[in-house]
């Protein structure tokens, strides 16, 4: 059985999502798909979370097929798109710049290939990475299978400081701030052009066959969109944030059509402000983190988002969405993303309906 989507869906989605980037869509979006469609046909043998953790001997096209069998198990009413992303793990420009891939059970790991001081650290781009001709070849198997069915995400490349911190790991980085911060001003600006370089190359491989631009986080977008992020940024305060983070994320924003923001965890918050402040930044998606109160329990800074005029993309299902609507006393800027099981499918069904979502 094949996805349930057709290219007349993708016509309506792009219409769709490009009146919400405009700002003239009125209404939220709501990208949540119903799990639990029968495929027709039995699970592949192999299924991993992580495209990393097959080894490099799987064919590419069985992992396409994997998410092939994946796609199948859902439907996509409303704003759902089928869509999957080049997972590699968090930061993989890292591995690109020498460093070792690790895939472990729930994760991918990053081991710098020596350790030097910052002062003798020099970032080489290797275009012969196993890696990168491995995501490179994912998305030139998965353009052959799908055709633009399916919306493919660029890969995770990670935060700036946070791949540095792979070359740095433990506490140095925190140090070099104190001890050689032109140094790390150096590393960061270099890492930058490596950081868009990437961008470009896996882009060349999805484009112009891939529908359009979405990353980890499947916001659609006819033009380039990514969710930038500086976990990193979680360890330092909002001197050294605006000194060592922001010129590189404002630049960043600058070069990026849809730029959003992940903001994760209680500890960035003392960031929140300042990244409001960079004009070409579209959005911000607050991650509360484990152990805390979910998405719905943020109101100050949820409207605080809004007051900025950026978007807000949210998790879970319409409960929260509604919740985070009455908070702010809008709709019209909020993207929410996931998925439900066929026993809530009503609750979505009429949640589409009361936002004119269908």
């Amino acid at each position: 059985m094949a996805i349930e989507f057709t290219r007349d869906d993708w016509t309506r989605i792009g219409e769709t999502y490009g009146a919400w980037w405009a700002g003239e869509l009125g209404r939220p979006v709501i990208n949540v798909a119903v799990t639990g469609r029968d495929p027709g046909r039995a699970a592949p043998a192999e299924q991993h979370a992580f495209a990393a953790q097959y080894g490099l001997e799987t064919p590419v096209e069985r992992i396409v097929d994997a998410w092939d069998y994946d796609l199948c198990c859902r439907r996509y009413p409303g704003d759902a798109f089928p869509s999957t992303w080049l997972n590699f793990g968090a930061g993989v420009l890292a591995a690109f710049c020498g460093a070792r891939l690790e895939p472990a059970e729930d994760t991918v790991w990053f081991h710098p290939p020596d350790e030097r001081p910052i002062s003798e650290l020099d970032l080489t781009y290797r275009s012969d990475s196993p890696w990168l001709g491995r995501i490179k070849a994912l998305a030139h198997a998965a353009m052959d299978r799908w055709d633009g069915l399916v919306q493919v995400g660029q890969t995770d490349l990670g935060g700036n400081l946070d791949v540095v911190s792979t070359f740095r790991p433990g506490e140095k980085l925190l140090l070099d701030l104190y001890d050689h911060p032109d140094d790390v001003r150096r590393i960061t600006w270099a890492e930058h052009e490596l950081w868009f370089r990437s961008f470009e190359e896996i882009d060349a491989a999805l484009q112009p066959t891939n529908p359009g631009y979405s990353c980890w986080t499947p916001i659609f977008a006819t033009e380039p969109y990514y969710m930038l992020q500086c976990d990193f940024s979680y360890m330092i305060s909002p001197q050294m944030f605006d000194d060592f983070v922001k010129p590189e994320l404002a630049a960043s924003c600058k070069r990026l059509a849809h730029p959003f923001y992940h903001l994760d965890g209680p500890g960035q918050l003392a960031h929140l402000d300042s990244l409001l402040e960079i004009p070409e930044l579209a959005g911000v998606q607050w991650i509360p983190g484990a152990g805390q109160p979910g998405q719905d329990a943020w109101p100050d800074v949820h409207r605080r988002i809004h007051a900025a005029g950026k978007r807000i993309q949210l998790y879970g299902g319409p409960e929260v969405l509604d919740a985070v609507a009455e908070q702010i006393g809008d709709a019209g800027g909020i993207v929410l993303i996931g998925e439900v099981g066929p026993e809530d499918e009503p609750k979505l069904i009429e949640a589409l309906k009361r936002y004119g979502a269908v």
